[in-house]
């Protein structure tokens, strides 16, 4: 395990702002981090875990204790059942796996092409896009328990998921460092078409049966067309993809918000639970906000309005200051709270939860 000193996060993040890290340590198998906890436990510091940097804010001040980059590489495949179980190590790079699964003709992940990240993050926040979830295909999280030092596995039942949410990220944030993760996919499965924008691209490229490869290409044409994948040449590139996750609120209270909006045509989806999901990007256009707007170094994306993106001499306080606003204009306008989707470390939010992206 090497240690270095004092090293800046913002480097290791998309947002691109954050102070340093008191501690850094690289770890490319499980025993590192093993052994970098059990460091850290010793010399009672904060163990925070870093991936891809895609969803996560870090404070200006930093990390005052040890941040462990998850480097860890490798796949393994079986069959089960007439299944394909495909075990990645955290630190696969995600899209990677999505396009070596889609090339197999193994379905099951095609809607999530283009999505930054590494595969540990992918369970915390149940990552989801275009009519799909990990949650549906996810059959065992390994992970390390910080509570009690030793490795151990959750089945998917036992994960707690949730929409942008498990167990990881909000019951015990913090408690488990992910080491690997088992999908469970259909070989020559059909493409997953749900999602009415992917529906209107493949149209549109006279797609009527859709394969994994076709459905990929439509969903990375859509994420490039909002700046959500990550390009060095995009204006937009410094930010976390989606800032605020899509309102899930009661059926009253999302009739109330359609009246102040004035507006039948409102995009809503009901829930299975009798709930409703709301578009936070519509709420948050409605409300006054539009793409480009900024205040000083932080802004909304040119290209959609879920973003917010951080420019030369952008801070992590501003970022949280624009955030801030943003939300209370549209509590204001609608009585709704929007709800970040990235992970905050150090002082930003006051919390300092320990798991990153």
């Amino acid at each position: 395990m090497t240690l270095s000193e004092n090293v800046p996060l913002a480097d290791h993040c998309t947002m691109g702002v954050g102070g340093p890290a008191r501690y850094f340590v690289e770890a490319r198998d499980e025993a590192a981090v093993l052994a970098a906890f059990a460091w850290a436990r010793a010399g009672g510091l904060v163990l925070r875990v870093l991936g891809g940097g895609s969803n996560l804010l870090v404070a200006d001040e930093g990390v005052d204790g040890l941040v462990v980059k998850i480097a860890l590489r490798g796949t393994e495949t079986r069959e089960v059942a007439g299944a394909v179980e495909l075990t990645a190590a955290a630190g696969e790079p995600w899209d990677d796996l999505v396009c070596r699964s889609v090339e197999r003709g193994w379905a099951g992940l095609e809607c999530l092409s283009g999505i930054p990240g590494l595969v540990g993050a992918t369970p915390i926040q149940n990552v989801g896009a275009y009519g799909q979830e990990v949650s549906e295909t996810v059959t065992t999280v390994r992970v390390l328990d910080t509570a009690t030092g030793r490795t151990m596995s959750f089945a998917n039942r036992e994960c707690g998921f949730g929409y942008r949410d498990s167990l990881f990220r909000s019951s015990e944030p913090g408690r488990y460092v992910v080491l690997a993760v088992t999908y469970r996919l259909r070989p020559g499965g059909a493409a997953t078409v749900r999602y009415a924008d992917v529906e209107k691209h493949l149209a549109a490229r006279g797609t009527a049966t859709p394969s994994l490869a076709d459905v990929r290409d439509s969903v990375l044409a859509i994420r490039r067309s909002k700046s959500m994948v990550l390009d060095p040449r995009d204006e937009n590139r410094r930010s976390c993809g989606s800032f605020f996750t899509n309102p899930v609120i009661g059926a009253a209270e999302a009739a109330a918000v359609q009246t102040r909006a004035g507006d039948p045509a409102m995009p809503r989806w009901p829930q299975a639970d009798g709930r409703v999901k709301l578009s936070a990007a519509w709420l948050i256009e409605r409300a006054g906000f539009t793409r480009g707007q900024s205040a000083g170094p932080v802004g909304l994306s040119t290209r959609h309005t879920l973003a917010i993106v951080a420019h030369d001499g952008a801070r992590a306080g501003d970022v949280l200051a624009f955030a801030r606003q943003v939300q209370g204009v549209v509590r204001e306008r609608f009585g709704v709270g929007l709800t970040p989707e990235p992970i905050f470390w150090g002082a930003v939010d006051g919390r300092g939860p320990r798991c990153g992206s």
